[in-house]
């Protein structure tokens, strides 16, 4: 079962079918509304969002900017339906990457219901490891989201803050940590991290720049699950995260 977010500011019967539709196969249709306040205070993890696109929902730009920012930081699919120039319009708002079917009116309902139910059961990032990496660098975290997101979902938290936010709602696989960060360095957000019963458990892989023995043994000393240096090359760095979860694999059997 996936959780899907209707983003629409009409109803219609069309539509009504659609949502019928995909709960019977399980699915959650969240209808918080279109506020992006109201948006945020749902618990849920989001497998997807679904919206409706028209005239008078493009004109939402605070919704439609929220949206854009929530999707890559958590690294959330988009499934489109509307008239074809207002898809195109779409593209202009929301990066390709996270726009995983788009549906131009007229639509078979039943093709549409099979073709999201079929991504989120069968393709979707939902079903894959997901890594959280937190990095006070936009440059670094635009990279390891790039080396990563072929095999993992991939979700992003600029600060120690953010990442416990996103902590509050939600229970990442693997948390790949900068360890030199200003204000709440690596250090302390393990430390918050390992404080809390609820993602206590949580692996912990620390991001280094530095390789110095001394740098390496205050890392160490935090007893986290591995560190990283970020010098190595991209394909080592997967590699690593690779055997990491191969071998929490055979832990678990």
């Amino acid at each position: 079962m996936a959780n899907i977010l209707l983003v629409s500011e009409s109803k219609s019967f069309i539509i009504s079918s659609v949502i019928e539709q995909l709960e019977g196969h399980r699915h959650k249709l969240l209808q918080p509304g279109n506020n992006p306040s109201e948006i945020g205070k749902i618990k849920e993890e989001l497998n997807g969002i679904l919206m409706i696109v028209d005239e008078k929902l493009m004109k939402e730009m605070k919704l439609l900017v929220y949206l854009k920012d929530r999707a890559i930081e958590e690294d959330i699919p988009f499934f489109l339906l509307g008239d074809s120039e207002k898809l195109v319009e779409t593209e202009n708002l929301i990066p390709k990457q996270f726009i995983k079917k788009q549906f131009a009116r007229p639509i078979n309902v039943k093709d549409v219901v099979k073709e999201i139910n079929d991504y989120l059961t069968q393709d979707a990032g939902h079903l894959k490891k997901k890594v959280l990496v937190v990095d006070d660098s936009g440059a670094m975290l635009r990279s390891v989201k790039a080396w990563l997101e072929d095999k993992y979902q991939v979700i992003l938290a600029n600060s120690g803050a953010m990442a416990i936010k996103y902590l509050a709602m939600n229970h990442p696989d693997l948390i790949l940590l900068d360890y030199e960060m200003p204000i709440c360095d690596g250090r302390q957000v393990l430390e918050m991290i390992r404080a809390e019963a609820e993602f206590s458990t949580v692996p912990v892989i620390f991001l280094t720049s530095k390789n110095d023995k001394e740098s390496v043994m205050k890392v160490t000393a935090l007893k986290p699950d591995g560190y990283l240096l970020k010098t190595m090359e991209p394909a080592q760095i997967v590699q690593a995260i690779d055997d990491f979860f191969e071998k929490s694999k055979g832990k678990n059997v």
